[in-house]
């Protein structure tokens, strides 16, 4: 369960910018988008959902780049350049030199910071890196900061030098071999840091605790789901060749796809010959045989995307994750992303405290009846510093001219300009002095 993250110089996000998912005090009304995990004998408060606001070019994107980038280098434990991934739509996963915000001529490190509960340990880990300015690609790496945290007890901190903390805090994960000489242990990792690499993913996880390091990165690779540039993601299939069939109907999506206006065929996927990769096809079928052809031929751009979509939320159902997503709603009918958004909503069918985040411009889910305040998000960017901040609907006070209430009109009160995040946009001098 994410809690809280944080990232500072990172593309229009100069200053330290906080996204997070702790229920904000005092706020009232559906109770049920409240999650709730247990960590020793304190009991940890969690959003279920939340939804991004603001005009384009804002920074809504930056916001989820930010926790892409972070899970990237956390998952390779350097901070060197991914040639491996040339296609990757998140450039800046793999060359950090498009990382720090290019309006800033001084030399400031780049900074994130993660707070999550997994296997009912509460985990925070925080990393500060010097990458040098926009585009600086021969710059000498270092990593400046990093810290880790497990249930609020300092285990380890590297800056100039390398500093244990409370060890009993995680004695059942340790490696058994080094129990009798922990403190040798320690001071030869202090001696061995690389510059480039992270001490997680490296020097603690081989002389410390693989298991903790473990449940980290299980978490960060298979529960931490990012979608940068949804209209950029192509789910596809991989079968064995044992299996001998070349066309394969998933149920749950054949259902799902149905439900969503898919009446007149089957949708599968598809193999061809020789090939592991199956892709997206429609089927039809008549009494003599089935025809499969490629999906993009014959079906909407909608209908491939929410295809696309779906087994993502079933998959973070399924296993307690959180799915961060830019852009869900493009092309998908908003009934549909409600009833998916009450599914996560929905203590019975949620029961692995799954979450949902997402980024758009659709106004409708601007309800008080579909989303706490502290669930509607916003990022607006200054005309004069060209800075983005961010900033939830519950940072408002409750009174005064700009005080929001429970129950009031949101949607109404959003285009007036009361919360900020939004630009007044008129065309009409460019097309009279281009069609003059």
């Amino acid at each position: 369960m994410l809690l809280e993250f944080k990232a500072k110089n990172y593309k229009s996000f100069k200053d330290e910018t906080s996204f997070s998912l702790i229920p904000a005090p005092k706020q009232k009304g559906l109770d049920y988008s409240i999650l709730k995990k247990k960590v020793g004998s304190k009991i940890h408060k969690g959003l279920c959902s939340a939804v991004i606001y603001g005009p384009n070019a804002a920074g809504k994107t930056n916001i989820i780049g930010a926790m892409e980038v972070f899970k990237a280098i956390a998952l390779r434990g350097n901070i060197r350049n991914n040639d491996d991934d040339d296609n990757h739509p998140n450039t800046a996963v793999n060359a950090l030199e498009l990382i720090p915000n290019n309006l800033n001529q001084n030399n400031e490190p780049v900074e994130f910071s993660i707070k999550f509960i997994e296997n009912n340990i509460l985990f925070q880990y925080q990393l500060s890196i010097d990458i040098g300015t926009f585009l600086d690609s021969d710059y000498k790496r270092q990593v400046l900061f990093e810290e880790l945290s497990v249930n609020e007890k300092m285990i380890y901190s590297r800056s100039e030098k390398l500093e244990f903390g409370d060890f009993d805090a995680i004695k059942e994960y340790l490696v058994n071999e080094f129990e009798g000489n922990i403190e040798g242990v320690k001071s030869i990792a202090k001696n061995n840091l690389v510059d480039e690499e992270l001490f997680l993913t490296n020097g603690f996880k081989t002389m410390f605790s693989a298991k903790l390091v473990g449940i980290i990165n299980n978490w960060l690779d298979n529960k931490f789901t990012i979608v940068y540039r949804a209209n950029a993601l192509k789910l596809t299939r991989k079968f064995s060749d044992s299996k001998k069939q070349r066309v394969y109907v998933e149920k749950t999506i054949d259902d799902a796809a149905k439900l969503f206006g898919i009446n007149s065929n089957a949708l599968g996927y598809m193999i061809r010959e020789g090939e592991s990769e199956a892709k997206l096809c429609s089927i039809f079928k008549d009494n003599k045989r089935s025809t499969a052809i490629p999906a993009e031929i014959f079906e909407s751009y909608g209908t491939i995307r929410f295809v696309n979509m779906f087994p993502l939320v079933i998959n973070v159902l399924q296993n307690g994750g959180t799915l961060i997503v830019d852009e869900f709603d493009a092309s998908i009918h908003p009934m549909a992303l409600i009833s998916i958004i009450n599914i996560f909503h929905n203590d019975d069918i949620n029961t692995n405290k799954a979450q949902l985040v997402f980024n758009t411009h659709n106004p409708i889910f601007l309800n008080s009846n579909v989303f706490r305040r502290d669930e509607l998000k916003f990022v607006e960017r200054d005309d004069e510093t060209n800075f983005s901040t961010h900033y939830s609907l519950s940072d408002f006070r409750t009174s005064g001219k700009n005080g929001v209430r429970l129950h009031e009109d949101y949607m109404k009160n959003y285009f007036v300009s009361q919360y900020g995040a939004i630009k007044d946009i008129d065309f009409t001098s460019i097309f009279e002095s281009f069609l003059n």
